[in-house]
């Protein structure tokens, strides 16, 4: 007998057992909810989406449902009790969207504002989605929206410009509620078809090895370099990127692995955590998949989403070369070494393993390449993965690891789906006041017309707003209130929106509140703070390359093949040479004079212009000869000493 029994007596046994019975059931609920969720949503992306209140109803049903049930409202020993609240929020969450479902047909021929009946499920429905956002994504998601419905129903008391003639609480649960222009607009439409398709992809890639065999041959392949378990954990996040939206999900699958090895062979415990942090959140911008922001941009913008992740290739690309540049220069700089060879697998071993996993990736960027959907595109390539994955015994498909992967896939999407549904309130807002055209007029009179001013304010509002934000919301939040001042200025409009959307992602590793950074470094057990302020500096060049490619859409892919070329080869060179300054590492340590050099360098460079490059190819190469010559002289006197 233990001795929780023997102190507690047989009433606390029972209780316990009561207790797990409970835990079994709910679990069982939520096990079958997801599979069907996740089969409904397969089924859509076969034979084509329903109409769209159906699909956007049917789907917020579904992700309200598991997310009062896989995140309770109570925690600790009350958590036992939670079902007592939970199972009403379901039911209660489930009314508004079922009677969506069954009367939107006919109400769409009628005039006029909700009824009393539909006024009240409209609250109720309101309120459900923000308490479903509160327990998934967080309190400052819901303090945003919460602030965006008291502006609509307060505006007529609001003086000057940001004043509107008001609106009455029918009214606006008229347009949030009965119209896809706010709970079921765009963002839960997203969420509805495209985003939840990717996931259940990526979780099929997951379930069945694609993960594994990732990090392997990122290790495989940078393991025998310095520095190796740092570049292999950039390697591993950017593949792991391409399959996956989420940068606490990378950085619990490649940072688990990846943070020991750093720091067995000399990497500090924070700077591994910020390797990581960096490494996993840049996964969010690196195409074909990236994160839930870019589905939204494709819709907004009203473009195929391959021309979205075309156009963040670049971009990406030079943001993970940067911080390749930053830790191979830390490792030179520090002496770290490479991993211990009877740690490494063999790379002969891990390709005949696994791979095939890399044939459905392929697939895919040739599908969108090609012009077919997403939903199509997606649908199928999971079906070849799956076939693909049946060819080898230790990867073949079981029906267990098939729901397992589907369950996955669907429990991962309800965060975003949330926040997909609360930002629909926000969007919602946004149009109905025309908050938007107002934001828009008062940015680009505060920045004066100057358009590096305009894009500082529009960088910074990102970064602050992506304290307490997700991606997600970050962007839509810019795509409605500053967007349109991006554009009118001139902008491109991919590459604006693509401003916007890389500030939303790299603010969560932005200090004071990086919320990546944290993750990680609580893996790594270091600094929080540290390891925040550490992934803002080695990621620098994330924070100047989306003011680059916004001047020279070049940068994104905006032009033609030799346009580019031109605007990308400087870019990269000036990317290493910003990882030098910083570092301040070049053969030997550089003093802080020429590191500034070298950043006024890289800085001319990353910023497309022929006249530009000439002048910091110029800088570069001077500095590039006086410390050849100054490493000469010292080896010189060195020889002569021994």
């Amino acid at each position: 007998m233990n001795l929780e029994t023997v102190v507690s007596g047989p009433d606390a046994k029972k209780s316990n057992a009561n207790q797990k019975s409970q835990n079994r059931v709910v679990a069982f609920v939520v096990t079958i909810t997801a599979i069907s969720a996740g089969l409904f949503h397969l089924y859509t992306g076969a034979f084509g989406s329903f109409s769209t209140m159906t699909q956007r109803s049917i789907h917020l049903i579904f992700m309200c449902a598991l997310a009062f049930l896989c995140y309770p409202l109570l925690s600790g020993r009350a958590r036992k009790y939670s079902w007592l609240a939970d199972v009403p929020a379901v039911v209660l969450a489930a009314i508004p969207s079922l009677y969506i479902l069954l009367t939107w047909q006919s109400r769409m021929y009628q005039a006029g504002l909700a009824t009393q009946l539909e006024t009240v499920l409209g609250v109720i429905l309101l309120i459900a989605v923000l308490e479903a956002t509160r327990r998934t994504v967080g309190m400052g998601m819901v303090l945003v929206a919460l602030g965006f419905v008291l502006y609509a129903l307060l505006g007529g008391s609001i003086p000057g410009m940001f004043g509107h003639r008001g609106y009455s609480l029918r009214r606006l649960i008229s347009h949030l509620y009965l119209t896809a222009e706010g709970i079921y607009g765009g963002p839960i439409g997203i969420s509805s078809t495209f985003i939840i398709l990717f996931t259940l992809f990526g979780a099929f890639l997951g379930v069945l090895g694609a993960g594994d065999f990732f990090m392997k041959l990122a290790v495989t392949l940078t393991g025998r370099s310095k520095g190796g378990p740092a570049k292999a954990a950039i390697i591993s996040s950017g593949l792991l990127g391409t399959v996956s939206g989420s940068a606490i999900g990378i950085i619990a699958t490649s940072g688990t692995f990846t943070i020991p090895i750093m720091e067995r062979v000399g990497y500090q415990p924070h700077v591994a955590a910020a390797i990581v942090a960096l490494a996993a959140t840049g996964g969010m911008l690196m195409p074909p998949i990236m994160g839930a922001a870019a589905f939204l941009m494709a819709d907004t913008l009203g473009i195929h989403y391959a021309q979205v992740a075309l156009a963040a290739a670049i971009p990406a690309i030079l943001f993970y070369y940067s911080l390749f540049c930053m830790v191979h220069l830390e490792a030179e700089k520090t002496g770290i070494g490479a991993v211990a060879k009877e740690e490494l697998p063999h790379t002969r071993s891990v390709l005949g393993a696994g791979w095939h996993f890399l044939l459905p990736l392929l697939l895919l960027i040739g599908l969108l390449a090609v012009g077919w959907s997403e939903m199509k595109s997606v649908f199928w390539c999971t079906l070849a993965f799956i076939a693909v994955a049946a060819v080898r015994p230790s990867t073949r498909p079981t029906i267990a690891k098939l729901a397992n992967a589907v369950k996955a896939g669907v429990l991962s999407s309800v965060p975003v789906a949330t926040a997909c549904a609360t930002a629909g309130i926000i969007s919602g807002v946004v149009g109905l006041t025309g908050l938007g055209t107002k934001f828009s007029g008062l940015l680009i009179a505060f920045s004066g017309g100057n358009k590096i001013a305009l894009l500082g304010l529009t960088a910074i509002s990102g970064l602050v707003l992506g304290m307490g934000l997700p991606a997600t919301a970050v962007y839509v939040v810019l795509a409605s209130l500053n967007g349109p001042a991006l554009v009118s200025a001139g902008f491109s409009p991919i590459a604006a929106h693509l401003f916007l959307f890389y500030f939303g992602i790299i603010s969560a590793v932005t200090p004071p509140v990086a919320l990546s950074a944290y993750a990680a470094s609580g893996l790594a057990g270091s600094n929080a703070s540290k390891t925040g302020w550490t992934a803002f500096l080695y990621g620098l060049a994330g924070y100047i390359v989306p003011f680059m490619f916004v001047y020279s859409p070049a940068l994104a892919a905006q032009g033609s093949m030799g346009e580019v070329l031109v605007a990308a080869v400087p870019a990269f060179l000036g990317v290493y040479l910003l990882a030098v300054g910083i570092e301040g590492y070049w053969k030997r340590q550089i003093p802080i004079l020429e590191r500034g050099i070298l950043v006024v360098a890289a800085l001319l460079l990353i910023k497309p212009g022929l006249a530009t490059d000439l002048v910091g190819l110029g800088i570069a190469v001077g500095v590039w000869l006086y410390e050849r010559r100054v490493v000469q002289r010292q080896a010189h006197r060195q020889a002569i000493n021994t």
